[in-house]
């Protein structure tokens, strides 16, 4: 880094420039997304009118990157930007972005669904380089996370928080200061993907075990939520557990029984009770009348 002051641009939620900010790393410019998160008032106060502040910009626009490249950074820090960063901001200076995985696990835009829906016990965060392709760069250091058996990807997201937020300060606190960034290259043939999930991903197989769907369901909430079939009657569930007792004898997967006030469905082995299910625009559904209507 050249010498003088930090010339840090960052790249993401606003609550990542807030404490940036708060530990005395302010940034030169923002560009901040998504805008419905917290901090982004608070870190407009405390980065300054000198700052360049830009909420949710098209990094591909030749006025933007314009823009960004008149800060002459020295750095960028990225953490949790939603979109691909082009080429061109990429080459302003060395960046540097915090991953919501242990890399090379999950590389994409999903991690924390696709982490969730495996039923892996554990993921993290990762500090990496960022280079042209999604997720491939160096990795200067991770922090690892247990995945309870209650947790849903906003849980999971929320928790990862506290933890990714360290590695940005780690990050910012390091080049500061001129001291390098250690890194080591991800093993390719240990990469596994995490893209956006699809509809047909997002649809549940009731010839799974319930187990396996239960996972699904909490890897899916609360949005977009898995899509449900039972005789042609379709819905999204949004919250579910597995049975803790054996479906009646006779029934057979996608076929859905009552068990006291909880509507459960056979699954390939177990059965899942449904505890918050709505139909496509988010309305609740009643499964008593539901469930009644013929196909």
């Amino acid at each position: 880094m050249p010498a003088g002051p930090p010339r840090f641009l960052y790249l993401g939620v606003p609550l990542g420039a807030l404490l940036l900010a708060r530990a005395g790393l302010a940034p030169v410019g923002a560009a901040l997304a998504p805008l419905d998160l917290p901090g982004r008032r608070r870190a407009r106060r405390l980065l300054g009118p000198r700052a360049l502040l830009l909420g949710r910009p098209r990094l591909e626009a030749p006025a933007v990157q314009q823009a960004l490249a008149s800060l002459r950074p020295t750095a960028t820090l990225v953490y949790f930007w939603p979109r691909r960063i082009p080429e061109a901001v990429l080459s302003l200076a060395p960046a540097w972005g915090v991953h919501p995985s242990l890399l090379p696990a999950w590389r994409g835009p999903d991690p924390t669904y696709w982490a969730l829906r495996s039923g892996a016990e554990e993921t993290g965060v990762s500090l990496q380089r960022l280079e042209a392709d999604y997720d491939v760069g160096a990795v200067a250091a991770r922090s690892s996370l247990a995945i309870r058996a209650e947790d849903d990807a906003w849980s999971l997201a929320r928790r990862l928080d506290r933890p990714g937020y360290r590695l940005l300060l780690h990050a910012a606190g390091r080049l500061a200061t001129g001291l390098p960034l250690p890194a080591w290259p991800q093993d390719p043939g240990a990469a596994t993907q995490a893209p956006f999930p699809r509809d047909e991903d997002l649809a549940l197989d009731w010839k799974l075990p319930a187990r396996v769907l239960a996972r699904h369901v909490r890897a899916a909430a609360p949005e977009p939520g898995a899509h449900g079939a039972v005789a042609s009657r379709s819905f999204v569930v949004r919250r579910a557990h597995v049975a803790p007792r054996p479906a009646p004898a006779g029934l057979r997967p996608a076929e859905a029984y009552r068990n006291g006030r909880r509507w459960c469905v056979v699954c390939g082995s177990g059965a899942l009770v449904l505890d918050e299910v709505t139909d496509g625009q988010g309305q609740p559904l009643d499964l008593a009348t539901l469930f009644a209507r013929g196909p």
